[in-house]
């Protein structure tokens, strides 16, 4: 694709411990919602790129899953390689931390970051620092742990600092012409995000009884004119685990596929069918063979 002279771009990865904001952050750079949220840790499972194109820039973002430092199975262990890759793949590292906390899980993933790579520090939800005179000392202390490009306190919820951060992220672009159209949002697919979108609902529906033990694959994806039909099943762990997924009379599951449905037809805009079902496959999330038939890499 080519660009005119001095166009800047390249792949930022935005990493960091669970729960810390990322997709959130990267959903409010984005402009829309691509990756799902929840107030659950690891909610994000997979790579996916957001797109955001400025006159004369494009950022390709990365969001990785938060990375999990202790409870280990095969599917965080898919996981944590996916974002230890991230980390050599791209341009510019964003490592998201929260106001007023710098944990040892931020420091064991800071160590991680290559030797020489570009990386800003990104301090997010300032809203909840209760005295603020405390984030100019905290930005300070934490300074002194790496040698980071820039340091850039945000909001991602409210979007405040996201503009400052996109301009200093835009000083570290390499020039380069443009990967993705002018228009895009991600290099996902509609397929991809509609399994997301139905793993969302679950876990905010369903997170404190089933917070790990659900996935999503979807069966059949048609396009019917302007009108979306699409087949998924609900991956879960245990037969006890069925019946709390479809609820009584089935109401549960009425919600959640209709609360995803929703989702679904503002960011495709446009009609939705969707069929949702549910599954037992025994161990899936500690069955590598399984994971990678369910599109985990």
């Amino acid at each position: 694709m080519s660009a005119p002279e001095g166009f800047h771009c390249g792949h930022l990865a935005i990493v960091g411990r669970p729960n810390v904001g990322k997709s959130t952050l990267l959903n409010r750079l984005v402009g829309q919602k691509i990756s799902i949220v929840s107030r659950k840790a690891q909610t994000t499972r997979h790579r996916i790129s957001g797109v955001v194109t400025r006159p004369g820039e494009q950022f390709v973002f990365i969001d990785t899953p938060g990375f999990q430092i202790r409870h280990m199975n095969a599917l965080n262990r898919l996981m944590n390689r996916g974002v230890s890759q991230a980390l050599y793949d791209v341009d510019v590292i964003l490592l998201v931390i929260e106001a007023g906390r710098f944990t040892d899980d931020d420091k064991r993933i800071l160590a991680m970051i290559p030797t020489g790579r570009t990386t800003l520090l990104v301090i997010n939800k300032i809203d909840r620092l209760a005295d603020k005179q405390r984030l100019l000392p905290f930005m300070a202390e934490v300074a002194k742990a790496h040698p980071f490009a820039e340091i850039v306190p945000v909001c991602a919820a409210n979007g405040s600092g996201t503009e400052t951060l996109l301009d200093a992220a835009g000083r570290h672009l390499p020039e380069s012409a443009p990967l993705f159209g002018e228009d895009d949002l991600t290099d996902r697919s509609e397929r991809f995000l509609a399994a997301e979108f139905l793993r969302e609902k679950l876990f905010r529906r369903l997170g404190e009884e089933l917070p790990y033990g659900m996935t999503v694959e979807i069966e059949r994806f048609e396009l019917d004119g302007a009108l979306r039909r699409i087949h998924a099943a609900i991956i879960v762990d245990r037969p006890a685990h069925k019946a709390i997924v479809i609820g009584k009379g089935g109401e549960q599951l009425k919600t959640i596929a209709s609360d995803a449905r929703r989702d679904m037809e503002k960011l495709f805009d446009g009609k939705v069918f969707l069929e949702v079902w549910v599954k037992v496959k025994g161990g899936w999330a500690d069955d590598e063979r399984a994971l990678k038939s369910l599109g985990y890499e």
